[in-house]
């Protein structure tokens, strides 16, 4: 490899891609999975879209995406959340947001528009009650958590805007175990799972029942979790990979670590989310 020329990964399917040193943004094509990849000037490589998508389109379907309040019925309360379908959406994804959080986390909320911007309808929902968020046990119950993501998954098929849609999972936290539990389920129709500083580890054994292609995102300087992410990737058998972003902490609050969180996301959830049968299972960790 020479000077001018810089050795990455693509974030949707791994390959490495040798590609040419420069100072100013441009974007990639990956031979093997069809990812646009945007070289930044630090020389990190995000994927945008799988398609090339126009600044007027990508505006155009901000501007007439559908947005809403929704309520859920799960077991014998409901849960408030909010929903938003760009035109002709190709995918669903259901966010399971962290303890102390709520659909109206600013972190999810960011993640979401961006998925919005590439064609992807989102579904955040307040996964607890005001008065159930009061209980700490409820809190880190992930069996009870899971529960509720698989009814707020079974409502998303029921509705005539979503039933047809692909669906996958972006959890955050704590939440990450719940879309990870969820996911383990035996009729689970998941799609996809993407993590966010996530506690695998609270899923346990089942993680090796989840079968949705997995990506693992992680702060460098999130040593715990990065830790707790790595162990629980040993015991996973579906297809997964862990993202590390360096410099970032938990809440990715450093300039720039959000927004790759959303790029490696969209990534992941794009590639996995137009795929009608499941890829085989190989195991790659990072």
């Amino acid at each position: 490899m020479g000077g001018s020329e810089h050795l990455s990964r693509c974030p949707a399917c791994g390959t490495e891609l040798l590609l040419p040193e420069r100072d100013e943004p441009a974007t990639f094509e990956c031979e093997a999975c069809g990812a646009h990849v945007l070289r930044r000037e630090d020389h990190r490589h995000f994927v945008f879209d799988h398609r090339r998508i126009s600044e007027g389109h990508v505006e155009d379907l901000v501007a007439h995406r559908r947005a809403g309040s929704v309520e859920i019925p799960a077991d014998e309360v409901v849960l408030r959340g909010v929903v938003a379908i760009p035109p002709d959406a190709s995918g669903l994804v259901i966010f399971a947001h962290g303890s102390g959080s709520s659909r109206l986390s600013p972190r999810n909320r960011a993640v979401a528009d961006g998925l919005n911007r590439v064609g992807l309808a989102t579904l955040l929902f307040d996964l607890l009650t005001e008065e159930e968020a009061g209980d700490r046990r409820l809190v880190f119950d992930v069996p009870f958590l899971g529960a509720r993501l698989v009814a707020a998954t079974r409502w998303a098929f029921a509705q005539p805007d979503t039933a047809h849609l692909p669906t996958g999972y972006f959890g955050a936290s704590t939440g990450s175990a719940a879309a990870l539990w969820a996911a383990a389920e035996p009729d689970a129709d998941v799609r996809a799972v993407v993590s966010r500083g996530g506690r695998p580890d609270l899923v346990d054994a089942r993680l090796a029942h989840v079968s949705a292609p997995t990506l693992l995102i992680v702060g460098g300087r999130d040593e715990t979790v990065l830790g707790m992410n790595r162990e629980a990737a040993a015991r996973m058998r579906c297809h997964h990979r862990i993202e590390v972003i360096p410099g970032a902490t938990h809440l990715f609050e450093e300039p720039g670590a959000l927004e790759r969180v959303g790029h490696l996301a969209a990534a992941w959830l794009l590639r996995y989310l137009a795929l009608w049968e499941r890829p085989a299972a190989v195991e790659s960790s990072g």
